[in-house]
């Protein structure tokens, strides 16, 4: 299906989530990421749920827009996904899809198409280094004791073994206020240790990544 009409589609299901997030490094705001959860899998059917966000990094020349639609099982299992990637030197489509316990992930372009398949079960989840909002599927999984858990980059056509520790409730800063969020941590892979920070509703409201200086939270009222 058509990202457009897909995303066209999203407008009119049950909403369980959407806002901004806003990425800083260091304190320099360097893109905002719009980003709606329904639930739902909107393109194939079935139970679950769809997310799709798009981000816009125009600090840099040239401007990078990464826009994926991502659906996932009831056990948030990656299910199907798509997203162009604007602004690179050449434009890419990415595509993704589940079946016989694998995650096929296609690389289109102009000049050339790749694939390649990933093993996956109830504990894969789909990343991207440039997109945040997949985070929250992440998070879900955490308990008060460590999970292992399998990512999938497909801009990066890698794998990566990660951990998910639920913290309880801690302390932290949101947009410079003082709040008391749960805490999760997610552990391994290229990034070292990434912090989440949760509301009591389940929602993603901030995301640190120290080894980028990269800090990324929910705009207000968001």
């Amino acid at each position: 299906m058509n990202a457009l009409v897909l995303a066209l589609l999203l407008q009119g299901q049950v909403v369980v989530d959407e806002g901004t997030l806003i990425v800083r490094q260091d304190t320099a705001e360097v893109a905002r990421e719009a980003f709606r959860l329904v639930a739902g899998r909107i393109g194939t059917g079935g139970t679950g749920w769809t997310l799709a966000t798009t981000i816009r990094y125009d600090r840099v020349r040239p401007v990078i827009t990464v826009a994926p639609i991502l659906e996932v099982c009831c056990d948030t299992l990656p299910f199907a996904l798509q997203y162009d990637v604007a602004g690179a030197p050449e434009p890419v489509r990415i595509l993704g899809q589940l079946g016989g316990g694998r995650f096929t992930v296609r690389f289109v372009s102009r000049a050339s198409e790749r694939a390649r398949e990933f093993p996956a079960n109830g504990r894969t989840a789909v990343l991207d280094d440039s997109v945040f909002a997949f985070y929250a599927f992440v998070a879900w999984r955490a308990g008060p004791q460590p999970v292992t858990i399998t990512a999938i980059v497909p801009r990066a056509l890698r794998r990566e073994s990660l951990v998910v520790e639920d913290h309880g409730s801690g302390a932290t800063a949101l947009n410079r206020d003082a709040v008391t969020l749960r805490h999760v941590t997610v552990t391994g892979g290229q990034n070292g240790v990434v912090h989440l920070w949760l509301d009591p509703a389940n929602r993603l409201m901030k995301v640190e990544i120290p080894s980028r200086r990269l800090t990324v939270e929910r705009a207000p009222g968001g």
